[in-house]
């Protein structure tokens, strides 16, 4: 399995424009994507893509870790993790994540996995979790990691932490937009969301070590 920090670099241009043309036939239709559809909105055989991904699902399951492959924490030194660098990696993931799953593509992507499970019962859903969400959480798990054994947040168990830590990041943000509420998230809100979350997890998980700010928490 690709890894899901590199899911994007393993890609050349030509692929990763014919999964941009599938995320952009899901927010037209809804998720209804034939291999054909892509063939033709990419401008390439269907040959190709039976070389490339293999069948449907591979199709779809490369279009989701692309898609996924956008939420990364900020850069950092393992070695040398201080209370700002962490504080700025959460923020960037946390910013990030909100982006991606605000987004037109995410949403169709989403609603299309969830009436594909519930109807047909396809591996959509399945593709959507090991890709998406369990990809995502190997990605911020490290991080937590690091600042724990930098002395910066203490927790018993990183799933639990990093559940939290998502929590505080989508709030109710990505039910209501499946639900088709016309939330809009500009950037300036974005960031704003991501520090203030990042804060309050700083607050429920830090040993006093942690970044500035964190008795700066908005409501």
């Amino acid at each position: 399995m690709t890894h899901p920090d590199t899911a994007g670099e393993t890609l050349t241009a030509r692929q990763r424009a014919v999964l941009d043309a599938v995320l952009a036939l899901m927010v037209e239709r809804g998720g209804d994507v034939t291999m054909t559809a892509v063939a033709r909105r990419a401008s390439c055989s269907k040959e190709s893509l039976y070389k490339w991904f293999g069948d449907r699902d591979g199709l779809l399951t490369a279009t989701v870790r692309w898609q996924a492959s956008k939420v990364r924490a900020g850069n950092y030194d393992r070695t040398r993790l201080d209370a700002l660098a962490l504080r700025d990696s959460l923020i960037r993931f946390a910013a990030n994540w909100l982006a991606v799953i605000s987004s037109p593509t995410s949403i169709a992507l989403n609603r299309f996995a969830i009436g594909e499970t519930g109807a047909r019962g396809g591996n959509l859903g399945a593709i959507m979790l090991a890709n998406g969400r369990f990809a995502i959480g190997e990605r911020l798990k490290p991080v937590l990691e690091a600042g724990r054994e930098a002395g910066l947040v203490a927790f018993d168990d990183t799933e639990i932490a990093f559940r939290t830590f998502l929590g505080l990041v989508g709030r109710d943000v990505q039910i209501r937009l499946l639900l088709g509420d016309a939330l809009s998230l500009r950037a300036e809100e974005i960031e704003r969301d991501a520090a203030r979350a990042t804060d309050q997890f700083l607050s429920l998980y830090g040993t006093g070590r942690t970044a500035p700010g964190r008795d700066k928490i908005n409501a």
